[in-house]
């Protein structure tokens, strides 16, 4: 049995489809879980309530945390250490295996490239929490209590409506409407393909041998600047590269009304910087990640 908790999520869905090459017995677990496969077991459960997470990670092999939560402070501050903490518990009770999805914000800005060894220096509130869940979860595994993997993604994009770039860039485009960079586009903003981010991440939750450390989910090197990026999308659709830049003063502006710019506010260091996230351990180990111009192509195509 191989068990996602907080399935029904970009990531949760995508693993979903993948799983089925590894394994015949996939366990969706989230308070409202949908089939993905035909031969989907379904279960409903609160991940912080630690009694229904023992219960959804019973008899698992392999268990996958791909669970997102509603992105504000407050939500993230009391329900992730919860979490982590009822999954590890789990896992341990089950002997099961843990693959975390997760995310880079406890690295904090980084001047260069972003790799498995970066130290952890969150430089925000969400951050801050990010590095305590990761922390605590490798320390487990340093005192051999758990096998686990985190698998580390940058931002990532796809055809999928929850992702900031599908909103802001690739839907916008689509509809013949402007794009909207945060902050800059003369910034390179590395981007992880989400296909590329699950198949990595099935991959790497039955590779016995890549256990017990991070590992940065495969994403193409040579990183686009927002401009760049909007040019290669608005080519793919055939319509003109019109966009115009949402500056840090106009979003802390739009915050004061908008709850979700509020939220979103505080990480736009990760767009008036260079944002460089290297993968290369992974690609040499496995497989290498899908180009821009290929991924930017076949988001287009399954769009129109």
């Amino acid at each position: 049995m191989q068990t996602i908790l907080g399935a029904g999520g970009v990531i949760g869905n995508e693993l979903a489809k993948i799983l089925p090459q590894y394994t015949d017995k996939i366990r969706l677990v989230s308070r409202n879980p949908k089939s993905i496969n035909s031969t989907d077991e379904l279960f409903k459960a609160d991940l912080s309530d630690a009694a229904q997470t023992e219960e959804a990670v019973r008899n698992s092999e392999v268990v996958y945390l791909t669970a997102g939560l509603q992105y504000k402070l407050e939500v993230w501050q009391e329900l992730w250490p919860k979490i982590m903490t009822n999954v590890i518990s789990a896992c341990k009770k089950n002997n099961s295996k843990l693959v975390f999805f997760d995310n880079v914000y406890m690295y904090g800005r980084v001047n260069g490239w972003m790799k498995e060894d970066t130290p952890i220096n969150p430089t925000s509130k969400k951050g801050e929490i990010r590095a305590r869940i990761a922390t605590q979860l490798m320390d487990e595994v340093k005192k051999e209590n758990i096998t686990a993997i985190i698998a580390r993604s940058a931002d990532f994009y796809g055809n999928t409506p929850t992702s900031i770039s599908w909103s802001t860039v690739f839907d916008k485009l689509r509809k013949g409407q402007t794009a909207q960079l945060l902050v800059s586009d003369k910034t390179k903003h590395s981007l992880t393909y989400v296909p590329d981010a699950t198949r990595a991440t099935a991959l790497l939750g039955n590779t016995s041998s890549a256990y017990n450390r991070v590992w940065h989910l495969p994403t193409y090197r040579n990183a686009l600047t927002g401009k760049q990026f909007v040019q290669f999308i608005a080519s793919g659709y055939g319509v003109k590269p019109k966009y115009m830049i949402l500056r840090k003063w106009m979003l802390k502006m739009t915050g004061l009304f908008n709850p979700i710019i509020k939220e979103i506010y505080e990480m736009m260091y990760q767009q008036e910087y260079d944002y460089l996230f290297d993968s290369s351990d992974f690609e040499n180990h496995f497989f290498k990640a899908t180009d821009y111009h290929s991924g930017i192509m076949q988001i287009i195509d399954s769009s129109k």
